[in-house]
């Protein structure tokens, strides 16, 4: 294989990786996953992470556990919904978008309430009856 050759090799192999990164970042950040409709979950907080990609809650509900995914970090910590403010024990109620998979018990929420605080994490998605 002479330079050109490698160098046409190098550029289509660095280009395939990224787009296949591109794709798999726009899967994980993109909403197709989830439900159009959003639903009110209430429950105690047994896990919390501020960390990224996304910080997350598990919250133990009547239905049972559910991954509660948030915003970027700072994204969420723009809503005011930083450290401190909701600790594992707590009550508390997230507004969101399940998943679609009526199996998985998973939201992307839009809104977490804390002592009647609402902290809007996607305002511009938040849809109220």
């Amino acid at each position: 294989m002479n330079r050109t050759q490698s160098l046409s090799a190098l550029a289509l192999s660095s280009f395939a990786g990224a787009a296949l990164l591109a794709g798999a970042a726009l899967a994980h950040h993109g909403w197709s996953w989830a439900e159009a409709d959003q639903i009110d979950l209430t429950g105690t907080i047994t896990a919390i992470s501020f960390a990224p990609p996304h910080p997350t809650l598990e919250l133990q509900t009547a239905e049972g556990l559910w991954r509660i995914e948030l915003g970027n970090p700072n994204q969420t910590q723009r809503s005011g919904f930083v450290e401190g403010v909701a600790a594992v024990g707590d009550e508390i109620t997230v507004r969101g978008n399940r998943s679609l998979d009526p199996d998985e018990k998973r939201l992307k929420a839009v809104r977490v309430i804390v002592e009647g605080t609402n902290y809007d994490i996607y305002p511009s998605r938040i849809v109220t009856n």
